[in-house]
């Protein structure tokens, strides 16, 4: 395959947020723009509906990952209950 070179201009930040993006995606900062062009339809429009679901996902996030901590911290505590009960028990040493 034949690659040719595209140089674009953009602010230290727009860069920084790219990386950003891309790292959280677990690409190269090339391949996230590699991907954002093949996707790019000029003609299609984001749905308003998309657009209020990830605002209200994003609204939610916080809370989902306090309820997961949670739900962590007492998958733990019963580990710990299960394994002193197991130890009382003579089936584990």
């Amino acid at each position: 395959m034949q690659t040719a070179r595209v140089t674009i201009l953009m602010t230290p930040d727009r860069k920084s947020a790219i990386e950003r993006d891309a790292a959280q995606m677990g690409v190269s900062s090339g391949e996230f723009i590699r991907l954002a062009v093949d996707n790019f339809d000029p003609d299609r429009q984001t749905a308003p509906e998309l657009v209020a679901l990830v605002a209200e996902v994003k609204e939610l996030l916080p809370a989902i990952g306090a309820s997961l901590d949670r739900s962590a911290d007492r998958l733990g505590a019963t580990h710990g209950r299960v394994d002193r009960l197991l130890r009382d028990m003579g089936l584990r040493p």
